[in-house]
């Protein structure tokens, strides 16, 4: 029995895609038009096509070959359909078998889809949404937990659980209360934490963040806010980081602002916090304290004999013994290389002293380490709060300079600060200013040279000059050398002062000598100019570049230049020598020399200081002295020279004693170079020979 017209009619009404298979052939004999749609195929090609062709699913084969075998039954579920063109069609398929009123068994099947390919985009879509929600909430740091606004866990990732520290199991049950209760026991205070949570239930717009502290020593930061479904909350979003390794990062950081790196000990920036604090409480209760600054003595000496890895190891060892001198209140810091500085509160002059007479005897016990025995001592400057100061600036300044008197009384004691008095301060700014105007006056080019004649005693010819330095300051007027001297040499401006001079006279002998007249300029060399690595290299450098012949100038040094380290100055000698300059000693019997220096350099010409020759020759003292030089001098084949010579009497006595020139005020004064140039003029010319020791110290004497 065959269906009819009707059927085909009612197939073709079905807005779904449809298409009628006879039994048991299994041939489609009516389809749809939207089943014609779907397919991609005519009418007369469908017609008649096997149906399990259309569908050839291992399902469906399968349902086809029950079929066949007169098992008709019911089929429905998600398949796939291929279309003519070779897409691929997500459909819901359900297949029906139909049985004609009379008939005994099923004749034909009716096959429907629905098409789901929309469907099934949005439900991929969904999937690769959720897929890359779970690997940004599993990749981040912060553990996160999502429940409902009842509380109950509807999402969560690996790291919730890591940081809560929740058994895997535990979470995968999905067993809310238990993971609840297993949070609240976790942290250090529950009932706070119990809280929290029903005040963030009670407001579900209430959003925070605060830090949970947990038993296991760890610090979470606990931020929520809540979950918005079509503009209404709909649930909690927390999220939990851990704040341990950041909280420990910060604390060894604060650690290391605030103390010493080697020996734990607070470092300046903590001390004046402590000092403050102590200030304060002075300025409250009138309690004094005091700060004493501890300076290890000759330190450098272990670190240059015994290396840097012992020196350290004597460092943690003074601080272990100062601090088991101390008392438990009063604090010991590290503010230098080794220097300590101790604060000792509540304590007057009597206790400071006390406390430094401690500290100087337990580190002035002997030393051994890794079998290197030794002792170390510290000298030790002391300031009182208020009388001193009360910041650590005030009280570290004036105790270092209690410090210092020590160091240069001879070390290994203490000492009080004590007030300077007012003309002392004045003192140190006008050293402070005067320094500053001499900077200057280099840049400006407010330093002058003048040039002081050198005669020869046989016969009164001038022979040489000495370059003197001369400073006239637009505020200060006339500084004379004596004042601005000493205070470049304690500054270490003399050098550039020095160098100055150095090219200047150099500069000015070059002119002289192209004019006809070859005088030797004497130059003063200071001992920190002299002791500069690239000293020797500088004079050859303006001797090159004026073209004055080396002989003519010459390097008057001081005696201590020679006896400071005698090998270097001797090798910084000869190299002067085989330049071809010459070189002197500058106000010969005022310093340290000996006959076994002067045999071991180069010296060509000794000068005899002005001190000795204003007596003369009345002077028994002064004659004898002069005399010792002069014989010394001729044993040692040297020519001298007087400076300081203001009379015919003293200038008689020099040159029947045998001294060979002078130089002073019976002559000329310094002169600039103008007036030097027509005492010039006023003798022949003639170039005076040489002098004949080839070496003279590097002496810049810019003072006369």
């Amino acid at each position: 029995m065959t269906l009819g017209d009707p059927w085909h009619s009612l197939v073709a009404a079905l807005p779904q895609p449809t298409w009628l298979v006879e039994l048991p052939g299994r041939a489609v004999v009516a389809a749809n038009a939207p089943a014609l749609a779907l397919l991609g195929l005519p009418a007369d090609t469908l017609i008649g096509h096997p149906a399990d062709h259309l569908i050839a699913t291992p399902e469906d084969l399968a349902y086809w070959d029950e079929v066949t075998a007169g098992h008709a039954g019911r089929l429905r579920s998600d398949t796939v359909v291929c279309t003519a063109d070779g897409r691929t069609v997500h459909v819901d398929r359900s297949i029906e078998p139909v049985t004609p009123p009379g008939a005994a068994a099923p004749t034909h099947c009716v096959v429907m889809l629905i098409d789901r390919s929309s469907a099934q985009q949005a439900e991929n879509a969904r999937e690769e949404l959720l897929a890359e929600l779970q690997a940004t909430l599993e990749s981040t740091a912060d553990g996160i937990l999502v429940t409902d606004l009842n509380g109950r866990v509807r999402a969560f990732n690996r790291r919730f659980a890591q940081v809560w520290g929740i058994p895997e199991d535990l979470v995968q049950e999905r067993n809310d209360s238990a993971v609840h209760e297993w949070m609240k026991k976790s942290v250090v205070d529950p009932d706070a934490y119990e809280r929290r949570l029903a005040a963030m239930h009670q407001a579900t717009l209430l959003a925070t963040s605060e830090r949970l502290q947990l038993h296991s020593g760890q610090v979470l930061e606990r931020v929520t806010r809540p979950l918005w479904v079509r503009g209404r909350p709909n649930g909690r979003v927390y999220s939990f980081r851990d704040l341990t390794e950041r909280l420990a990062a910060d604390q060894r950081i604060e650690e290391l602002a605030h103390t010493d790196v080697l020996t734990g000990l607070p470092n300046r920036r903590m001390l004046a916090d402590r000092v403050a604090q102590s200030a304060q409480r002075s300025r409250r209760e009138g309690l004094p304290f005091a700060l004493l600054v501890v300076d290890l003595d000759r330190f450098g000496q272990v670190n240059d004999s015994l290396g840097h890895e012992i020196g350290d190891r004597v460092l943690l060892e003074v601080a272990q013994r100062i601090q088991g001198c101390m008392r438990a209140n009063d604090v010991l810091a590290r503010v230098g290389g080794d220097q300590f500085a101790l604060l000792v509160h509540d304590a007057d002059g009597n206790a400071a002293e006390a406390t430094a007479r401690r500290v100087l005897s337990v580190v002035a016990l002997p030393c051994s380490i890794e079998g290197a025995q030794f002792t170390i001592t510290c000298s030790i400057g002391a300031a009182l709060c208020p009388q001193h100061g009360q910041s650590l600036d005030d009280l570290v300044r004036h105790a270092e300079a209690a410090m210092r008197a020590v160091k240069s009384a001879g070390r290994g004691h203490f000492r009080f600060h004590q007030q300077p008095s007012a003309r002392g301060a004045t003192d140190l700014k006008a050293h402070m200013r005067l320094d500053h105007a001499m900077r200057q006056a280099l840049v400006s080019g407010r330093f002058r040279l003048h040039y002081q004649p050198q005669v020869r005693m046989s016969d009164g010819r001038l022979v040489g000059a000495e370059a003197l330095i001369r400073w006239r300051d637009p505020e200060l007027g006339e500084v004379p050398p004596g004042r601005f001297i000493p205070v470049a040499e304690d500054s270490g401006f003399i050098v550039a002062i020095g160098d100055w001079v150095l090219s200047q006279a150099v500069r000015q002998g070059a002119l002289w000598h192209e004019s006809g007249h070859a005088v030797p300029i004497a130059v003063n060399v200071s001992a920190l100019q002299f002791q500069q690595t690239h000293f020797v290299d500088r004079v050859a450098s303006v001797l090159a570049v004026s073209a004055l012949p080396p002989h003519l100038l010459e390097l008057e040094l001081t005696e201590s230049i020679l006896v400071r380290d005698a090998d270097e100055a001797l090798a910084r000698l000869h190299a002067l020598a085989r330049l071809g300059v010459s070189l002197s000693i500058d106000d010969f019997g005022t310093g340290y020399s000996s006959l076994a220096y002067l045999k071991r350099f180069p010296i060509g010409k000794l000068k005899i200081d002005r001190s000795f020759v204003q007596g003369l020759p009345g002077d028994e003292s002064d004659a004898g002295i002069v005399r010792a030089i002069l014989q010394m001098a001729r044993a040692l084949d040297m020519r001298v020279i007087a400076e300081g010579v203001e009379t015919e009497v003293q200038r008689e006595f020099l040159e029947a004693a045998g001294c060979d020139e002078f130089q002073g005020f019976l002559y000329a004064p310094a002169l600039d170079a103008l007036s030097f140039e027509r005492h010039l003029h006023r003798q022949p010319s003639e170039l005076p020979p040489p002098l004949p020791a080839p070496l003279a110290a590097p002496h810049i004497r810019l003072v006369r």
